[in-house]
């Protein structure tokens, strides 16, 4: 047996053979099953792809690296449960290029944070965190408020993301520019913009602009997280499906 060995180690092309056929033979043993199911995501009653203003509020929260310090992710302990909600569900983040799970916390989970506070809260706390919470080490981002949002082209985003699979109807692409503007009309007629996507929250989040800022996009974004999925609906059978 050990002569067997030594012939396979002492042959460089014997031995990368073998070595491919082993990787691939446990590869295909993780891979092929895969193939037999419908989804690896749970499908979860609720969960849709982001309207216009949210999504470019994402867009916001990546580029300013909010990430780093924020995880989206519950994970299923107990201390975690109790503090922040239900744990977190693979099907929320479904639409998510990328997911923003993870455990780094400087600062704390955002998984559930939508509709625990106040967009003026939010406002606040992004241009001077300590106003609200003396305690904090966030560095201000009052320029969100200032900066004009760039949203001509909102459209092509979500032609973009429909190619990767994010169910963008014709109809969304077609609206995309007039659903953000509504979004940001709480006195004007948001019928349609709610059909496409439900529980958006509509209003006008950075007051005091006068015209659509990143602020505005930034807190649609913090308002719609864990909003979505009424997880007292969610039972282990849905979670197979």
């Amino acid at each position: 047996m050990a002569y067997r060995h030594e012939v396979v180690e002492k042959n460089v092309i014997l031995l990368a053979l073998l070595t491919v056929i082993t990787i691939s033979i446990g590869g295909l043993v993780q891979i092929i099953p895969l193939f037999a199911v419908e989804s690896t995501i749970e499908r979860v009653k609720g969960v849709r792809p982001y309207a216009p203003l949210e999504l470019l509020g994402r867009n916001i929260y990546i580029r300013e690296g909010c990430y780093t310090c924020h995880s989206q992710q519950v994970r299923p302990f107990k201390d975690e449960v109790e503090r922040y909600g239900h744990y977190s569900l693979a099907a929320e983040s479904m639409y998510d290029r990328p997911f923003q799970w993870g455990s780094k916390r400087t600062g704390p989970d955002l998984a559930r944070v939508g509709g625990k506070y106040s967009n003026d809260w939010h406002v606040a706390h992004m241009i001077n965190p300590r106003a609200v919470v003396p305690e904090s080490i966030m560095p201000g981002y009052g320029f969100l408020a200032r900066k004009p949002l760039a949203y001509d082209d909102v459209a092509d985003h979500l032609k973009t993301l429909r190619t990767l699979g994010v169910p963008y109807s014709d109809e969304m692409v077609a609206n995309a520019k007039a659903d953000l503007e509504a979004q940001l009309d709480p006195d004007g007629d948001s019928a349609a913009l709610l059909k496409r996507y439900p529980k958006a929250v509509v209003a006008k989040f950075n007051a005091e602009a006068k015209q659509p800022t990143e602020m505005d996009a930034l807190v649609a974004y913090l308002q719609m997280l864990g909003t979505l999925v009424r997880f007292s609906e969610v039972t282990p059978a849905d979670l197979k499906q």
